[in-house]
């Protein structure tokens, strides 16, 4: 589960990592009177649960209270990368010096938790890793023996940070690791982490992301608006986490589905979603998965990899077939079936005017070329 920024925010403030004072509102009227109560300039925050949303103008800073009312009524009811903005957050600006960008995750090949830690931070942090791979800090944690002051220094050291700037990033990076741990979280994430001009650190964005599992072992709280597909997903049996990018992925089994997601970003593109049908999903599921992922706005094109063993390629491609035919798609589709029934299921696609690829690399890649047109 991914919580809306002004959750992970009140996240934030609980454990006591410094945040901006903020509301949210749901209507210009209300963004203008969260505006009064905190001061001008404030920031306007489209709440959805996609990156890049600065580029894409959620994100304003706003100088005036009529100011507020007009980005606000252009904001709301807007959609961001195929999501609908239905809140704001309203936040205090602050004005920083340099950002930096602090995270904790899963390094599922390795069995271990990450710290992250990169000099750079705030838009264009992908690119920046991308670019200047010396610019960030891997720092792997043992999941038994937890986080220890030496991988905290290290972190603080490389940012670079001296005197209270740096005694204040090691009990931020402490604090978030308690939320990582207490929550079960895959991530979280201060982007930007900023520096003020009086040598304050405070967070000025939240992201966490709760594995599932612990969401129903805690019993957290976290109120969701009807009719998301990862609620509708969830409501089907599926497991559905809803990611950044354009390539949608659906494949049978968490381990495969993984590899899938890994090889479209080793080859450049960016997974739009997990999708795992299981073991021996049928034609039914399989069309349900199909057609929940081409509602993606989001998703340019589908990549469906699927080494059938209880799960018969036949029924995989049937299941394609009728989504197809009943969503009247026009996204490009790249399928690899290999495996149990395999000929029968590639016959199918290839009657109904389907490619299909025999080598999982050369799929993974087509998807990525295609998503790229």
């Amino acid at each position: 589960m991914k919580l809306f920024e002004y959750e992970a925010a009140e996240v934030f403030r609980r454990k006591n990592i410094p945040y901006p004072d903020f509301r949210t509102a749901s209507t210009p009227a209300e963004a203008v009177e969260a505006a009064k109560e905190l001061g001008l300039p404030v920031v306007l925050k489209a709440q959805v649960q996609v990156g890049g949303r600065g580029k894409a103008g959620g994100i304003k800073i706003v100088e005036s209270l009529v100011e507020v009312e007009k980005v606000a009524k252009n904001m709301l009811g807007s959609h961001i990368k195929g999501e609908k903005v239905s809140k704001l957050m309203v936040a205090r600006f602050i004005k920083s010096i340099n950002e930096f960008y602090v995270a904790f995750t899963i390094d599922r090949s390795s069995e271990q938790h990450l710290l992250l830690a990169s000099r750079h931070g705030g838009i264009d942090i992908e690119e920046s890793m991308t670019a200047q791979p010396e610019t960030l800090r891997k720092i792997p944690i043992d999941p038994i023996i937890g986080l220890q002051e030496h991988h905290v220094r290290r972190a603080v050291n490389f940012l670079g940070l001296k005197d209270e700037p740096a005694k204040e990033c090691g009990d931020i990076v402490k604090k978030l690791y308690e939320v990582y741990v207490e929550l079960g979280c895959e991530l979280v994430e201060i982007n930007p982490l900023a520096l003020t001009p009086d040598s304050k650190l405070i967070a000025l964005d939240a992201k966490i992301t709760i594995d599932d599992n612990a969401v129903r072992k805690y019993r957290l709280n976290f109120r969701r608006e009807e009719g998301t597909l990862e609620e509708e997903a969830r409501s089907l049996g599926i497991n559905y986490v809803e990611l950044d990018g354009d390539i949608g992925i659906i494949s049978n089994g968490a381990g495969l589905t993984m590899a899938t997601m890994d090889l479209v970003s080793h080859f450049g593109g960016r997974p739009a979603n997990f999708l795992d049908i299981g073991g021996g999903a049928g034609a039914e599921k399989v069309f349900t998965a199909v057609t929940l992922l081409l509602r993606n706005k989001k998703v340019k094109v589908l990549f469906i990899n699927v080494l059938g063993g209880l799960t018969r390629c036949d029924e995989v491609a049937s299941g394609i077939v009728r989504a197809i035919k009943d969503s009247h798609t026009h996204k490009k589709i790249v399928v690899r079936l290999a495996g149990n029934k395999e000929e029968e299921g590639r016959r199918i696609l290839l009657e109904n005017g389907l490619d299909f690829y025999e080598s999982m690399d050369g799929a993974a890649k087509k998807a990525v070329e295609l998503s790229k047109c």
